[in-house]
């Protein structure tokens, strides 16, 4: 069986607008089921549904996913503590890792560059 992993150790999440419930499960070492039982427990948690009720979570959704996993896993919150805590509007604490900017500088430097690209094979 896997070793749990700790919010020090998820991945960085990238900059995309939207995210499947298989991503945010693999951003955020959650399994599918339990990300769907979290919007039931937690009001705030409101992925957007489309085509066929599929899932689509913004960067604030798996923020907020990983603020929850955190206050459940590594703070030993029970759900409706967790639910409290998030609330109050009290920021969770500072083990939840951020995108560093040297990475939204680098995308955005990339995007630039297939712009440029995607302009040339136009002509």
């Amino acid at each position: 069986m896997s070793e749990p992993v700790s919010s020090n150790e998820l991945p960085p999440i990238p900059g995309k607008r939207y995210f499947t419930i298989g991503e945010v499960s693999e951003l955020c070492a959650v399994k599918p089921h339990v990300l769907r039982y979290w919007e039931q427990e937690f009001p705030d948690l409101k992925p957007v549904k489309r085509r066929g009720n599929r899932r689509y979570y913004q960067q604030h959704d798996v923020q907020m996913v990983r603020q929850i996993r955190h206050l459940l896993y590594d703070q030993g919150f029970t759900i409706g503590g967790a639910r409290q805590r998030l609330a109050e509007g009290e920021p969770v604490a500072s083990s939840v890792p951020e995108v560093p900017a040297s990475q939204v500088a680098s995308v955005s430097e990339i995007r630039a560059e297939l712009e440029q690209i995607a302009a040339l094979l136009r002509t």
